[in-house]
């Protein structure tokens, strides 16, 4: 999924959700077009940046699709990042530049590193009445962020408890290891499903920070509620967390990863270490797509080792590929 809010305007919200818990709250942001598929965005914000190394949560539906018009996100670049895709309902046909074709079905994940460069696209599958679902980005770290592109694909079994399914996508949770390498240091990404009134206690590694998105249900963590929508934060140190549904079931997602370490600079579909880094990005992008000229790198590689084009080839018969916006007229700031 492309990043297409020209005006973020990041919000807060630091109430309480259990000891040590923070509270954020989701802001709502249009995909694009008359028809804009709206998206629910919990990360970043102004004063949360990372959890681990999980860098953009965009949380949608459940949507009519006869109504919002779906995904429909034409090619677009990435660099730096990797794309972690998981649906509730629905389908999503995604293509990249590595020669990758996936559907994104309900219950598995797509992960797409972006490494050193790569453009896709996702468009609802015809079949799609009724999307809903939630992608991320985590930032890759400086040893593995200009590597090769990459895919994988993973359907994990569901752990069952008393009212309670866990699936575990990425990472270790629960006695349960994904087999998805994800080139970052330790990264968690759960989904979990509770009854009315199922208790979940899980285990957490006290190294990692975490994060509970709330799709739907009534949900306290730690026996403090939750709002529809938001993502509850967990810092550093916490060894366990008690999940609690109430009248109504309850979807979850948990995130976790290990503390970055790193300053990254993020801007559009882009992470980078500098203004520099970033504004290159986007020229070589505008030259691949003949949006605005530049010229090729000296000898077919650049200078991080990637080569031309970067962001592609890709098929010619597929939908025109969106430009970069402009970019702002400061410094990027770094963050982390």
């Amino acid at each position: 999924m492309t990043n297409l809010d020209v005006d973020p305007q990041e919000l807060l919200c630091t109430e309480a959700a259990g000891a040590g818990a923070q509270l954020l709250a989701p802001r709502e942001v249009p995909l694009g077009g008359p028809r804009a598929m709206t998206v629910r965005r919990t990360l970043p914000q102004r004063r949360r940046s990372l959890i681990g190394a999980w860098c953009f949560v965009d949380h949608y539906g459940p949507d009519l699709v006869s109504e919002s018009g779906g995904m429909t996100v034409a090619r677009h670049p990435h660099t730096g990042l990797a794309t972690v895709s998981l649906l509730f309902t629905g389908g999503i046909a995604h293509r990249d530049s590595a020669g990758h074709d996936a559907i994104v079905k309900p219950g598995e994940v797509n992960l797409m590193i972006a490494g050193r460069g790569i453009s896709h696209q996702e468009f609802s599958t015809p079949g799609t009445t009724l999307l809903h679902g939630v992608q991320l980005w985590y930032a890759l770290p400086d040893a593995t962020r200009h590597m090769a592109p990459a895919f994988e694909h993973h359907a994990p079994e569901p752990v069952l408890g008393e009212g309670t399914e866990l699936r575990v996508h990425l990472g270790s949770l629960a006695g349960v290891t994904s087999p998805v390498e994800t080139f970052t240091p330790p990264l968690l990404a759960a989904e979990a499903l509770l009854r009315p009134g199922a208790r979940l206690e899980l285990e957490l590694d006290p190294g990692l920070e975490h994060g509970v998105l709330l799709d739907s249900g009534d949900l306290t963590l730690d026996g403090a509620p939750v709002p529809v929508d938001h993502l509850a934060y967990l810092p550093v140190g916490q060894g366990s967390v008690v999940l609690e549904a109430g009248l109504s079931p309850v979807r979850l997602l948990l995130i976790g990863g290990e503390p970055l370490g790193e300053q990254i600079v993020m801007w559009w579909n882009f992470v980078g270490r500098t203004h520099e880094e970033v504004v290159a990005y986007r020229a070589a992008w505008q030259a691949e797509i003949e949006a605005e000229p530049a010229a090729a790198p000296v000898g077919g590689t650049y200078a991080d080792g990637a080569p031309y084009p970067r962001f592609g080839p890709y098929p010619p018969d597929q939908p025109a590929p969106l430009p970069a916006p402009p970019l702002p007229t400061v410094q990027l700031r770094p963050r982390g």
